[in-house]
């Protein structure tokens, strides 16, 4: 029934724009892949609209079609074919988004405003929402304050457009997944356009009784009064009925052997119908742009996020004795933990600021960007706790508890934190001869976080950047960048105490080689420090207890080439070289593979009679992976693994159908195993085939 009221929904949205199909061109275009190009602008690295090349950053921007085309369900999906990557480091998670990004957890943003805040208190983005996903790597915390120290994910959101056109889908795929995807846009006046993205979907995963469903509305609004001056409004209702594709299996099992043989890969250890990861989420974003002829341009930008989840779950004690965490001698009995939260997160950020543009001399072109932005979060979680123990070769799902469908008694409030930060920035790039781009920029920020009502505590922090680029010769640009980060952490240590921030800073230097504006290649060196990251507390019994350690280091080497070829041919290859470690160990951190390699491709053929074919296929390697703890001084080894993916589409006139196939081959694998016990599995083949109608 609520399906049936969502396609009615989205039916009455779109009945409510003019009729666009009959405008439609008679004649289909020839449908490609574009890849990166070197003239392309990123807004994500300066927060103005500067040419790739004349930026002294590496940045990657992924567009819609392109992720789409790579068989992307997921953010953490369009980031398989990024340089320095680890997109999705503990396999399909139907929870979160992630991406080790050198080797570090980067941040989320949307619009250029932080979407994501605490664990396991929103649900996913979702990846048909956006226009673009952008990468910047390194530091960013001049212009973003709160800043990974790998980099950050900033996703783009679809706005509404002045030329009407749309389309309509329908996909069926694995894991008896069934959707129906909507976008159109256009004008509705002179001066207003407006927009509906939206997806209805009912999937199951590739673990048991997990399902993948979700209803996804984001209507949005233009008013464009002169040619100066944009206003746009977007709204998004989102709700998700998921769970727990993570099962956190043990080792001795999985990855190690156990007498009564390999666990599945589609084991389900919970309840049937009491583990749940349910969401519901509205946001509403303002974006506001006025410019002052050429001279000057005033960007206003503004969020509230209101966020309800539920989160119940089972995850077995592999933790206690990671070797051997069984309690009986044939292997097979052992403790599970019931853990639920009841989640409510509220969010409002703003980012304000000035852009003018003006040269010091007849060859000396500068862009002066201040500005000042504030975000508040407050996260309050009502947690439960029990404990059973099952047979895990034989779960007999009946005899497990179902708590009367409510949290496990007692209840005790397991998170209460509110933060704010107030942050200040200027920034001026200065272009030289049209050849030279320096940038220069600093930050202070002041932030506080209270956290169970107890004391506030307050922490301030100066940034800096500082980069260089330069056309050496035609097509040959040079750079070398310094860049700091500054990121306040939530939540307290294995002591009690609070969290202090996280601070770091990076050297790069590399080359961007673009001889053509359809050719560009990077390659680039990094050295990061950062101080104060937390990790496991081997100290203490609870596998998720947290220390903060003095430093780590992020060192590395990355290559990335994007290059469109005559005859609708485009690659897209990648290899990166990564070594991360806390400093005095020489351990590489958990989870983070060294080497890690891709290649992408596409190629479009004319059928005639309006009809057209476009194939496309990627490999992607990630190397072996070592997890250390006191159970495993010597470590834990996770091995290398390699997919292929594959595209096929067929285009006639206004229709298409496109089939992907992600992990063709069906290989069989971990994404990650911990030394503290548990073992993640990687993702199976998935495959959908998707006809559409675009007008």
């Amino acid at each position: 029934m609520r399906l049936l009221k969502t396609v009615m929904l989205c039916a009455s949205a779109l009945s409510s724009l003019p009729a666009w199909a009959e405008s439609a061109a008679g004649d289909a275009e020839q449908r490609t892949i574009v890849v990166t190009g070197a003239l392309e602008e990123g807004s994500t690295a300066t927060k103005t609209d500067t040419p790739i090349i004349e930026t002294p950053q590496p940045i990657t921007v992924i567009d819609d079609e392109l992720f789409l085309a790579q068989g992307a369900v997921s953010i953490g999906d369009t980031l398989n074919y990024v340089s320095g990557v680890t997109a999705n480091p503990y396999g399909p998670d139907s929870r979160v988004d992630g991406a080790f990004v050198r080797g570090i957890n980067a941040l989320q943003f949307r619009d250029g405003m932080r979407d994501i805040y605490s664990f396991y208190a929103s649900i996913r983005a979702d990846p048909y929402n956006f226009d673009q996903v952008e990468l910047v790597r390194g530091p960013a915390s001049v212009l973003f304050g709160q800043g990974a120290l790998g980099g950050i994910v900033n996703l783009v959101s679809k706005r509404p457009e002045f030329e009407a056109s749309g389309e309509v889908s329908l996909r069926y795929g694995s894991f008896d997944r069934k959707e129906a995807l909507v976008d159109v846009t256009g004008p509705l006046g002179d001066t207003v356009a407006a927009r509906v993205v939206a997806r209805v979907r009912d999937a199951g995963t590739q673990t048991d009784y997990v399902p993948d469903d979700r209803i996804m509305v984001s209507p949005s609004i233009s008013f464009k009064p002169s040619p100066d001056t944009d206003l746009t409004l977007i709204g998004l209702y989102q709700e998700d009925d998921s769970g727990s594709t993570s099962q956190f299996l043990p080792l001795v099992g999985t990855i190690l052997p156990n007498p009564n043989g390999q666990l599945p890969n589609d084991l389900f250890v919970g309840k049937p119908g009491w583990d749940r990861y349910d969401g519901r989420l509205l946001q509403g974003t303002a974006l506001f742009e006025h410019r002052f002829g050429d001279s000057a341009k005033l960007n206003l930008k503004a969020r509230y996020i209101d966020s309800d989840l539920t989160y119940f779950t089972h995850y077995p004690n592999n933790y206690s004795n990671p070797t051997n965490p069984y309690l009986d001698a044939d292997q097979r009995i052992i403790g599970l933990y019931v853990d639920g939260s009841i989640a409510r997160m509220e969010v409002f950020s703003t980012d304000n600021n000035v852009q003018f543009n003006f040269n010091t001399g007849s060859n000396v072109e500068h862009t002066l960007l201040a500005g000042v932005d504030f975000s508040f979060n407050s996260v309050y979680k009502t947690g439960g706790f029990g404990f059973e123990t099952i047979d895990i070769y034989d779960i007999d799902y009946n005899a497990l508890s179902d708590y009367g469908g409510g949290l496990p008694t007692p209840t005790y409030v397991s998170e209460d934190v509110d933060q704010d930060q107030l942050g200040i920035y200027v920034q001026n790039q200065m272009r030289f001869f049209d050849r030279v781009s320096i940038v220069l920029g600093a930050r202070r920020d002041w932030t506080s976080a209270q956290s169970m009502g107890g004391a506030t505590r307050e922490d301030a922090a100066t940034t800096f950047r500082a980069g260089v680029i330069a056309e050496i010769v035609e097509g040959v640009s040079p750079f070398f960048s310094y860049t700091e980060s500054f990121e306040p952490i939530a939540g307290t240590a294995s002591d009690g105490s609070a969290f202090i921030p996280k601070a770091g800073r990076q050297f790069e230097a590399g080359v961007k080689i673009h001889p053509a504006d359809n050719i560009l290649m990077t390659v680039t060196g990094y050295h990061i420090r950062e101080s104060n990251r937390p990790v496991s507390d081997d100290s203490t019994t609870d596998p998720f207890d947290q220390i903060q350690i003095g430093s780590m280091t992020s060192k590395g080497i990355e290559f990335e080439g994007n290059v469109s070829l005559p005859g609708e041919f485009a690659v897209i290859a990648n290899a990166s070289y990564n070594q991360a470690e806390v400093e005095g160990t020489g351990q590489q951190l958990d989870n983070v593979p060294k080497f890690n390699a891709s290649l992408w491709t596409t190629k479009g053929f004319a059928l005639g009679n309006d009809t057209s074919l476009l194939l496309g296929g990627g490999v992607r390697h990630v190397g072996k992976q070592r997890s250390f703890g006191p159970a495993f001084p010597d470590g834990v080894l996770t091995p290398s693994f390699t997919l292929v993916d594959m595209l096929a589409e067929v285009t006639y006139e206004n229709w298409s159908f496109a089939l992907n196939a992600t992990n063709l081959f069906d290989k069989r694998y971990y994404s990650a195993c911990l030394a503290r016990g548990d073992c993640f599995m990687g993702s199976e083949r998935n495959v959908m085939g998707t006809v559409s109608y675009r007008f």
